[in-house]
């Protein structure tokens, strides 16, 4: 019996590892940044995308805009470029900075490759737990798109970002809209146009448990900070106490 299920365990082997070499050999595994070909153990992204993202995603910012900046260029937890804006966010926290290939990932996450949201999910939960904020948290509230674009797009991907986060203590929440359609921010040339192009964009829902409450936005670019600030705004208006926020990535750097 023993040689018998030896013999059987063999085969066993033999033919699994056949079957992985022929089904590597008629589907590689490839980057899903890149699309080059890789090894299954590369874990989803060629060594130099690995390379890259860790580069994105290393260096210190400032906790109020995001952007780069050492921590003795700090006053008052502020950088030169945000010390004399007002803005309704508390504190921030970021993945990394707009560039490869952190930027291809999230423009593809965007644009239908929903795949990418297991390794997104991963880099934003490390800096949300790398935050101040933490352990503050009452909420997770992912920025909101219109319903015409969510319904072009198929999800919004703020909230499937905010699922892949585990949060132990913090529920997501949805309570927060987009009640009128804005044009695309990128289309927008200056800071000004931006802020004006979100004003009035957003309220909360009748019902809402927000007083009192601190929350954090989810979303996926910084670049002016107009959105996350008009969102703020509103929050803090509904009777919210502080508003963090959560982004996979700042640019304008």
């Amino acid at each position: 019996m023993d040689r018998v299920r030896s013999n059987f365990s063999q085969v066993y082997r033999t033919v699994n590892s056949a079957w992985e070499g022929l089904n590597h050999l008629l589907w590689p595994a490839v980057c899903i940044s890149c699309s080059q070909n890789i090894s299954e153990t590369d874990n989803n992204l060629c060594k130099s995308c690995w390379g890259g993202l860790l580069e994105c995603t290393a260096g210190d910012w400032c906790r109020r805009c995001g952007r780069d900046v050492s921590p003795y260029a700090l006053v008052d937890g502020r950088c030169i470029e945000c010390r004399d804006r007002d803005t309704y966010l508390d504190e921030i926290a970021r993945a990394g900075v707009y560039a490869e290939p952190l930027n291809n990932m999230i423009l593809g996450f965007k644009k239908g490759k929903t795949e990418l949201d297991k390794l997104l999910g991963f880099v934003a939960k490390s800096a949300l737990e790398a935050s101040g904020f933490f352990d503050d948290m009452d909420y997770l509230v992912p920025v909101p798109l219109h319903w015409t674009r969510r319904l072009c797009r198929g999800y919004n991907q703020s909230l499937v970002l905010s699922k892949k986060l585990n949060h132990p203590g913090a529920k997501i929440n949805t309570d927060l809209v987009r009640i009128r359609r804005t044009k695309f921010q990128p289309t927008m040339a200056t800071a000004a146009a931006r802020a004006k192009n979100v004003k009035g964009a957003f309220a909360v829902r009748r019902g809402h448990d927000f007083a009192g409450r601190n929350i954090c936005l989810i979303d996926d670019i910084k670049t002016t900070g107009a959105t996350l600030n008009e969102c703020a705004k509103t929050l803090k208006q509904a009777g919210v106490e502080r508003v963090f926020a959560l982004v996979l990535a700042v640019a304008g750097q």
